[in-house]
């Protein structure tokens, strides 16, 4: 049996769907969070993963849920979310990277060249929340 996902509009334009439920207290603006986190872009193309495909081995990032420092559309996907929660969501440009000092943004060159070249165009995030540090 298969079961449907409900997506949820919100008002910025962010469409997002909880694939887990998490457990324990939701993410609130101003926390500090643990995630992993696919990006594809809308056709699916792979663009950058915390989470290597092939091992399995993962390096979670550290993210401010404020308005200084990550996407907007990722704050707003995360905030809610429950610790082992995930979530699958299409991020507008409009609250994108639209700064490529806004993160999540990959260290090595190769993988930030790919993000920064589809910056201005919608990009799907599958979000893990690992755990809420403060």
């Amino acid at each position: 049996m298969l079961s449907a996902f409900r997506t949820l509009k919100l008002d910025s334009g962010v469409r997002l769907q909880d694939v887990v439920e998490g457990e324990g207290p939701e993410a609130r603006e101003g926390d500090i969070v643990e995630i992993n986190y696919v990006c594809r872009r809308s056709n699916g193309y792979f663009v950058h993963s915390t989470v290597d495909q092939f091992s399995g081995e993962s390096a979670p990032v550290i993210l401010p849920l404020d308005d200084k420092q990550i996407i907007e559309g990722l704050k707003e996907v995360l905030i809610g979310m429950k610790p082992g929660g995930k979530r699958r969501a299409l991020i507008p440009p409009s609250v994108g990277y639209i700064s490529e000092n806004l993160k999540p943004v990959p260290e090595e060159f190769g993988p930030r060249r790919s993000l920064m070249s589809h910056m201005k165009e919608p990009l799907i995030f599958e979000v893990q929340l690992l755990k809420v540090l403060s």
